[in-house]
């Protein structure tokens, strides 16, 4: 399998899918997802999964984002079910992490979308000036460039749309996909996975699962490092194992959960 781009999208797809994974990635890092993101991605592919990964750039209309991927994703599919994909039909999943999460809730609250589950990793809402410290600095700057010629001019302010309390009521209200899996880490700083636990089993009781793993915010990143063993097994070979399973330990982890919720019965 070879990663290949279609219509600003970037496709991996096994020669009989399973199901189709449009996965979203996090600010900043979401570029590039089939790099910044290959090992998992990869992992899911050769368990059956075709991925979809849409790069984005992140500005603060994350309304304009949503409409955006969410319509390049579909051409793509489109495509793909006219010349790759010899099913009719295959169920298909929003896998987002960070602020990728945000992305597919909009997507789920404001369009008819056609979703077996979506898996939300790391969830966050942050006003912008929480999220981009810049953002902060920029405002003051603004504010206080602007008290010099009026009093009664407003202050300059920047704020994502929608704004966090805008989107935990549009998903509150509007929200579409009934099956969820919500992942956080132990050493996650950032993530509000919680909260939108809570909306979400409001919204559909029974339907959500909320699993807390080891690892960080960055854990779901990282290029998948391979070690070419030689003629003979040499120790140096055992070592470059080791470490590699070490360092990619909370990433298995996160693997097999993901597996395992889109297949029960899988042996993963």
């Amino acid at each position: 399998m070879d990663w290949q781009e279609l219509y600003g999208n970037w496709v991996l797809v096994p020669d009989r899918p399973i199901a189709v994974i449009h996965f979203l990635g996090g600010a900043f890092v979401a570029t590039a997802p089939q790099v910044t993101y290959r090992r998992l991605l990869e992992r899911l592919a050769l368990e059956g999964y075709a991925i979809v990964a849409t790069p984005f750039v992140n500005t603060f209309d994350h309304n304009a984002i949503a409409q955006t991927v969410y319509r390049n994703f579909n051409r793509a599919l489109e495509t793909l079910f006219e010349t790759r994909f010899r099913q009719r039909y295959l169920p298909i999943y929003g896998m987002g992490h960070s602020m990728g999460c945000k992305l597919h809730l909009l997507i789920g609250s404001q369009f008819e979308v056609e979703r077996s589950g979506n898996i939300l990793i790391s969830f966050n809402n942050y006003a912008a000036r929480d999220a981009v410290p810049l953002v902060e600095q920029v405002s003051s700057v603004f504010s206080q460039f602007s008290s010099l010629f009026s009093s009664a001019t407003p202050a300059f302010d920047v704020e994502f749309t929608p704004s966090p309390i805008e989107t935990t009521r549009i998903i509150s209200k509007s929200y579409q996909v009934k099956r969820n899996l919500l992942i956080q880490f132990t050493n996650d700083t950032i993530d509000q996975t919680r909260g939108l636990t809570d909306v979400l089993q409001n919204l559909f009781p029974g339907m959500v699962v909320a699993q807390t793993l080891s690892g960080t915010h960055l854990t779901p990143l990282g290029p998948d490092i391979k070690w070419q063993v030689g003629d003979s097994f040499a120790p140096w070979d055992a070592i470059a194992q080791w470490m590699r399973q070490e360092v990619y330990r909370d990433l298995h982890q996160l693997e097999r959960n993901i597996l395992r919720w889109l297949n029960p019965f899988s042996r993963n």
